[in-house]
């Protein structure tokens, strides 16, 4: 599968993601063009060799993309060139409307700017232009700002992102606390250390986890 295809068979990712931000201060439309920044991101910074599932590494990515509007105040910094790119993204889009009733995908764009994926999702998030990015494959999406049971699934991906990144020695405590259910005691007897240094460590992983999901 090349990129573009990678991208196009993954948008719903973005929705699903977008959708958890519905309704809280920014439009829908602009959730969505940071997500398919986070997305195109994901897709080039991927690593097929770390044996993950693409989606568990795209939900993250994708979601910082989309939390990062928030903490710049809904808006982003944009360069002259940017600003150039997106207006001509804009008018692309609206002469694609006017001639086939429809909405370009994001390929077709990137085509007719004569840019990458990456630098089309960009001049679209600037833009922010009402725009779907939808392609053109049969099962289609429902593009609609209500909550989707896809929102699970985000959650859980985040959170197995974040703990395939903690180390064997943190990763042994929290199965042992919380997919065992085990007393700290009882994990320290397990561990071969004392409930003192496992509450402790517990403390500090559970802060970083908390950190990397924020």
């Amino acid at each position: 599968m090349d990129r573009n295809e990678l991208i196009e068979q993954n948008l719903r990712l973005v929705h699903a993601c977008a959708h958890r931000f519905a309704g809280k201060g920014i439009e829908y439309d602009d959730l969505y063009s940071a997500g398919c920044v986070g997305l195109v991101k994901a897709v080039d910074r991927f690593d097929h060799s770390r044996g993950f599932r693409f989606s568990t590494y795209a939900v993250p990515v994708i979601l910082g993309e989309i939390k990062q509007l928030f903490r710049s105040g809904g808006s982003v910094k944009v360069s002259r060139s940017l600003q150039e790119l997106s207006m001509r993204a804009q008018k692309l889009c609206e002469q694609y409307r006017a001639r086939h009733d429809g909405e370009i995908t994001i390929t077709e764009l990137a085509e007719q700017l004569g840019v990458d994926v990456y630098q089309a999702a960009q001049a679209l998030s600037a833009s922010k232009a009402v725009l779907s990015l939808s392609g053109e494959d049969d099962e289609g999406y429902v593009d609609v700002p209500v909550p989707s049971p896809e929102e699970a699934l985000t959650e859980h991906l985040s959170l197995r992102e974040v703990i395939n990144a903690l180390s064997d020695d943190e990763l042994m405590l929290i199965i042992q606390r919380y997919y065992r259910h085990k007393t700290q005691q009882q994990t320290a007897d397990t561990l071969g250390t004392t409930q003192v240094q496992i509450s402790r460590k517990e403390k500090k992983i559970l802060l970083k986890m908390r950190a990397m999901l924020v």
